[in-house]
């Protein structure tokens, strides 16, 4: 037996390879200490025998087989051309291990090398892990699991993702139990209904304390998770494509990276790990030392009626606000004047823009803002050019339900994907352009792995041929986000609600995964387009400006006094967001459930700020304190409220945060906490404190 570790931050992955067979996972938990046995943390691990059971147990392998008599799910299910099922038994033939760990084995006489990749990242205490299967001749193959871990022992319960179409990142809670908890996303793309990732939170794990294991599947199209207590009562996870997402044979198949993390500081530390590593490794910037600038998207404002007098006025009123940067929606070229019509004909609408869009966006530089476009490069209307001359580039049949009034095209088409390149490499090519919106409006006809890998082969294209072009992921808001689409672009659009009450729940649940500098958040209208709501301007600002702030209504509804607090609020934020960009965005624990409330705190710990939402009412009278984390036991901070200005007439008492800032040790904010003001319902505090 070779027994491999793994170490990435406060995590260790112990891995046992026999000389015959796959490799299994032994260990995975908490940093072990230098030297460790590990083949006796291997030799620990191992389970009894009793009757009604084989006389070995079969080992939950990398990828578990049937030929070994596996009880459970096969992380392997591969068929003949012909479609006869194949059982290999596989051999180790090889290893490497440099920067990554490599581990390759064979079964020659069907033809067929499985390997696995671990990377492990100190810093950002992520591991990677990877599955490729190679063949000798076609084969179809209908699921190919990321390396299969173990299950935690200690975890009562897993939490997974639902969510719809303006309510994304849905916590759901399942305890574990002796069979399956499986997800099989097969809409094509990350899903609104399924974010392909797994929290499994050991007994106690809060926020901020104890144990949890968690997993992402950094894939666009559709993926599959099995979590699986088996009967001898060991549990296993699987993350891979949806099933049967490489309908057609072939030689090469991989799944998607599996990112792994671990905390003994709970959710909070799988958190931060997953974001910083987002942020850090997998995300490149076009221009990492640029300030990400304030937006302002126009679609809420005025839909498909565009004209050059009333978007240039917009922008005078939002550079006055603080905007920084320009984007033009949905209905700038040929003939779109509704979801109807056009998609797929990337040429600039004469009659809208009868001199183009050159005027508008020197119109915005003139201001000293940037300018972006909206594109949604995957879809087609029937009534448009392309969809009349290429009905060979849909995906699916012309009979199918539409959505949104379109059809997907078919990204695995080469022809079609060099003529959206063109398309749009030309209007990037002949205009100052600094930003894209890329949109995804419909679910897939079918699932196929297929569509993604062309995705990503175009956005690499473009980002090839226009290196200083942000792109953000947008697919009807939330649809589209994972780490395998922003290893493409740079930013994503959470939700299409503007409804700062929603926004503060999907934040605050995404922050599991996402840090700040890539999740798009607007202060929408006054009344709210997607829930008929109405909030206060400090309440729509304060909530946008906890995430990459943008704008995103007719600016020219603002009353006086709205204005300025908007403005208060945009100044605020370009003041913070250069030490926010690279902060950890902290989860805390409330004892008062109607409080959403969040500690982002600069990385090397000197200052942070704490976002105290009030998200319905309260049943007690009077705030109950909140304790905050992560701070320095030891130290003293100042603490003060940056939004006193919200003060409710209704706060009648005298608690010090509302008279100035308060000097406290790390120790009594994170076991006493601090007394709040009073506040109504569908507002928010703003804490600022500073390490002396």
């Amino acid at each position: 037996m070779t027994h491999y570790r793994l170490d990435a931050g406060r995590q260790t992955i112990v891995l046992a390879a026999p000389a015959n067979g796959l490799p299994h996972c032994t260990y995975w938990g908490a940093r072990l200490p230098d030297g460790t046995d590990l083949g006796a943390i291997a030799a620990a691990a191992e389970i009894d025998l009793t009757g009604g059971m084989l006389d070995a147990n079969p080992l939950v392998t990398l990828c578990p087989q049937t030929a070994s008599a596996f009880p459970g799910q096969p992380g392997l299910d591969v068929r003949s051309k012909d479609g006869t099922p194949l059982r290999p038994v596989f051999a180790q033939t090889a290893t490497k291990r440099a920067e990554a760990l490599a581990l390759s084995y064979a079964d020659a006489a069907l033809g067929l090398t499985l390997t696995f990749k671990f990377s492990a990242d100190a810093e950002t205490g992520i591991i990677t892990a990877q599955t490729a299967l190679d063949a000798t001749q076609p084969v179809l193959c209908d699921w190919l699991s990321a390396p299969t871990l173990p299950g935690p022992q200690l975890a009562d319960e897993m939490i997974d993702f639902a969510g719809r179409w303006c309510d994304e990142f849905q916590p759901v809670r399942t305890p574990w139990a002796a069979g399956i908890r499986a997800r099989d996303n097969r809409t094509g793309r990350t899903g609104h209904e399924h974010f392909p990732a797994l929290i499994m939170p050991a007994r106690g794990c809060t926020n901020t304390g104890g144990e949890a294991h968690a997993l992402h599947y950094g894939w666009s199209g559709g993926h599959r998770m099995i979590a699986e207590e088996l009967p001898d009562g060991r549990r296993q996870i699987q993350f891979g494509h949806a099933s049967g997402s490489d309908p057609l044979p072939g030689t090469h198949f991989e799944s998607a990276p599996l990112y792994v993390a671990y905390s003994d500081t709970g959710l909070n530390g799988c958190a931060v790990s997953f974001q910083r590593h987002l942020r850090d490794r997998i995300i490149t910037w076009p221009q990492p030392n640029t300030p990400r600038p304030v937006h302002y998207n126009c679609w809420e404002a005025i839909y498909f009626d565009h004209s050059l007098s009333a978007l240039t006025a917009i922008a005078d009123r939002a550079v006055a606000l603080g905007a920084e940067r320009f984007v033009l929606d949905d209905g700038w070229f040929k003939a779109r004047n509704d979801d109807t019509t056009s998609l797929g004909d990337w040429t600039i609408d004469a009659a809208k823009w009868p001199d183009g869009l050159t005027p508008l966006i020197d119109h915005v530089h003139s201001l000293g803002m940037t300018f972006g476009l909206w594109f949604e490069p995957e879809m087609v209307n029937a009534d448009s050019d392309m969809a009349r001359n290429h009905p060979d580039w849909i995906l699916g049949p012309m009979d199918q339900p539409l959505g949104r009034g379109q059809y997907v095209l078919d990204m695995a088409n080469a022809d079609l994907r060099e003529n959206l390149f063109d398309q749009i490499s030309s209007i990037l090519a002949s205009h100052d352009i600094e930003y894209i919106k890329w949109d995804h409006n419909r679910v897939l006809p079918r699932n196929d792995a297929a569509q993604t890998r062309g995705t990503y082969a175009l956005l690499d294209r473009l980002r090839t041929a226009h290196p200083e072009v942000e792109i953000e992921s947008c697919a009807s808001g939330g649809g589209r986000i994972d780490f395998g689409i922003l290893k493409h672009t740079q930013r994503v659009w959470l939700s299409d609600s503007n409804d700062a009450l929603t926004r503060l729940r999907i934040q605050h649940d995404a922050a599991l995964f996402l840090p700040s500098c890539v999740t798009g958040s607007h202060v929408g209208p006054r009344h709210c387009h997607t829930t008929g709501r109405v909030h206060s301007i400090s309440f729509r600002a304060w909530v946008a400006a906890q995430r990459h702030m943008g704008f995103e209504m007719d600016p020219r509804e603002l009353t006086q006094e709205e204005a300025a607090t908007l403005t208060r609020v945009t100044a605020w934020y370009k003041a913070n967001r250069d030490w926010m960009r690279s902060a950890d965005i902290l989860r805390l624990e409330s004892a008062d459930p109607a409080i959403i409330a969040e500690q982002q705190q600069a990385a090397d710990g000197t200052r942070f700020v704490v976002f105290a939402g009030h998200a319905g009412t309260s049943t007690q009278i009077a705030p109950r304190p909140l304790r905050l984390t992560g701070l320095d036991a030891d130290a003293t901070y100042t603490i003060d409220i940056a939004n006193k200005d919200d003060l409710s007439t209704l706060s009648r008492g005298t608690p010090s945060l509302k008279s100035g800032p308060l000097t406290l040790t790390g120790r009594t904010l994170m076991s006493q906490g601090i007394a709040l003001p009073y506040a109504v319902p569908d507002s928010i505090w703003i804490i600022e404190g500073h390490r002396l």
